[in-house]
């Protein structure tokens, strides 16, 4: 009689991310950018459902994703990695999720998606890889990955890699809005007027004050979309607007839900965007889901 593969499942939320702050300092010899920024945790995320199988097969089911096949999907190549690092692992994993975070949008959705993958794959397969190891795993395959991995608000060096994690305010409400459109990080990143933005780099990031915070990204961003500059316009009505990453999202801070939901309402009269709001988070939720496992 044959013994049935045993099944684990597990159902988390994959947490997207605002850029406080995003300071461009120049362009490094291996093509990408150093930057010094501050991310924010958001507790507004993707639903990822994993199903692990210990039946040999070593097999990765993923949905197809707006014509991305599988195989190219972050989350694919983030778990295809990690059962690299530990071949000898042979557990099938299924992977579903429930798509919320807009896409192209700076929120780091993708990112945050795969991070994911590498945490709980590594939960319910039991491999033990330190969190460090996972960091460096993620940032083969993008410069925000190490940030999601580590799972905590904080200040980012390099091209993301370093990070330090820090304790940021979350007695306020964000809301974020999402024109239609949709900017590639690379189109901006290799603009020919971007070069102009470029600043000398703070010694310590970590003493920036909020006065301080700028996006050296958004002026480009804002000349190449349009829709872009009209949600910033319209949200300096309620306080001092931002755009996250290379946009195309940008937010304002409320100091209560129902503030921010007032503009969300009134806004949404007649500015066509994908609306949300959302706390500012510590720790991502994902370290509860996983709290009994090898992190």
């Amino acid at each position: 009689m044959t013994t049935p593969a045993t099944t684990t499942t597990l159902s988390v939320l994959s947490p997207c991310k605002l850029n406080l702050f995003l300071y461009i300092l120049g362009k490094r010899p291996d093509g990408f950018h150093n930057l010094q920024s501050l991310f924010c945790l958001l507790d507004y995320g993707d639903t990822m459902d994993f199903t692990v199988t210990a039946d040999g097969k070593d097999r990765i089911e993923l949905p197809e994703v707006k014509g991305i096949a599988p195989e190219d999907n972050l989350i694919y190549k983030a778990i295809k990695l990690l059962k690299e690092h530990r071949p000898d692992n042979h557990d099938s994993i299924s992977v579903t999720i429930d798509k919320r975070i807009p896409m192209g949008g700076g929120l780091g959705g993708g990112s945050s998606n795969a991070a994911t993958a590498l945490l709980v794959v590594n939960h319910l397969c039991k491999l033990q890889v330190p969190t460090a190891e996972l960091m460096d795993l993620g940032a083969r395959l993008g410069s925000d990955i190490p940030f999601f991995v580590r799972g905590h608000s904080a200040y980012v060096e390099g091209r993301g890699e370093h990070v330090y994690p820090t304790d940021i305010n979350t007695e306020r409400y964000y809301l974020v809005v999402t024109p239609p459109c949709h900017v590639s990080t690379k189109e901006i990143f290799t603009a020919p007027e971007l070069p102009q933005y470029y600043r000398a780099p703070c010694a310590d990031i970590t003493t920036v004050p909020e006065s301080a915070f700028a996006n050296d990204c958004v002026d480009v961003v804002r000349k190449k979309y349009p829709q872009i500059g009209q949600v910033l316009e319209r949200l300096l009505k309620y306080g001092s607007p931002a755009m996250s990453g290379t946009g195309a999202s940008c937010f304002c801070a409320f100091s209560s839900r129902e503030q921010a939901q007032q503009a969300l309402h009134e806004l949404s009269q007649d500015l066509p965007a994908n609306y949300f709001i959302a706390r500012p988070l510590n720790t991502s939720p994902l370290w509860a889901s996983l709290a009994d496992g090898n992190l």
